[in-house]
């Protein structure tokens, strides 16, 4: 229809508005987990300093202070500005949006918090943080503004020690999918579902650049590799205790046989990639493993990414994904 439209009369017809957002896409979870196991997290340990989780959150009346979703990211943009004046560093976070059952949104975002008082207004971090973040989102009752001011944040060191590699941070930000119960925490509130008043992403970095390392192999070399790859990410699924169910055909006796199976949790949908904490490492044990296959040469070339020769991202996790040229 846009073609005859453009045929008629010479111009292209305004491209239809996009799907309202209802919720946190599978793939848009896929692309999550990828990512934050290609970033260096240098940024955040390498000044020594404890990680922890940030919660953000709105007053009662949320709805006045936050109509739409690019209103929430024009206010983290904010706070990020008020970050770096007040501390001096650009703040290196990643960060998950969530929604309360009252609909009410709220970010938690994995940080090192900074250790003193701020260079401009003297307070240590947590009590800077809940000023910052009021005088940000500035309710114009005074009553809910002061409430705001008291409970608006949260600094929890305890669930920040627990991200302790990149497979785990990956596993906090997406466990709430993983439990039904939890799912309404992806759920976009009604006010936020028409055109132009979505939330956007659910998740970002800041300050966190990716590390990897792209290798070209054979078709043959990347199938067999590919193969593997999937065998391996079977065998590491953790396994459940479960009762199988066998009834006797000649006397229709049931009985119950315990057994295990594997839990299918944070799983990719076949696109090509595993998740692992030693990207470097996994890569030269496949290259040795195709090498006693003796293939082809794969395994002398994928050998150069040894634990030898660690690249910056070795040390902080891995995205292993093989390449190879179309025939």
């Amino acid at each position: 229809m846009a073609v005859v439209h453009h045929i008629a009369t010479g111009e292209w017809s305004d491209p239809p508005p996009r799907a309202p957002i209802t919720g946190w896409s599978r793939r848009s979870r896929s692309r999550m987990v990828r990512r934050l196991c290609e970033l260096d997290y240098t940024p955040l340990y390498e000044s020594g300093r404890l990680p922890a989780m940030v919660t953000l959150t709105y007053p009662g009346d949320w709805e006045t202070v936050v109509p739409t979703g690019p209103v929430l990211k024009q206010h983290m943009k904010a706070l990020r500005k008020r970050y770096l004046r007040a501390w001096g560093e650009d703040w290196a976070c990643v960060w998950k949006l969530e929604f309360q059952r009252r609909g009410a949104p709220h970010v938690h975002m994995l940080c090192t918090p900074p250790h003193g008082v701020s260079g401009t207004t003297g307070e240590r971090f947590h009590v800077w943080l809940s000023h910052a973040w009021a005088a940000v989102v500035d309710h114009p009752d005074p009553e809910h503004r002061r409430r705001h001011e008291l409970a608006g944040t949260a600094l929890d060191y305890s669930e920040g020690l627990r991200a302790t590699d990149p497979r785990r941070v990956a596993a906090y930000f997406c466990k709430h999918g993983m439990l039904a119960a939890k799912e309404y925490q992806h759920q976009v509130p009604e006010a936020w579902q028409e055109t132009g008043r979505g939330p956007g992403r659910f998740w970002g970095v800041w300050n966190l650049a990716r590390a990897t390392r792209t290798l070209h192999v054979s078709p043959a070399d990347g199938v067999e590799a590919g193969r593997i790859a999937r065998r391996w990410a079977r065998a590491q699924r953790r396994a459940q205790q479960t009762w199988k169910v066998r009834v006797e055909q000649s006397t229709g006796r049931v009985r119950y046989r315990r057994s295990r199976s594997r839990v299918r949790l944070m799983t990719n949908g076949g696109r090509g990639w595993i998740a692992v904490n030693d990207g470097p490492a996994f890569a030269s044990a496949l290259a040795r493993y195709l090498a006693q296959l003796d293939t082809s040469s794969t395994g002398s070339r994928l050998s150069s990414v040894s634990p030898s020769a660690r690249s910056p991202e070795s040390a902080f996790g891995g995205r292993v994904q093989v390449e190879h040229p179309t025939r």
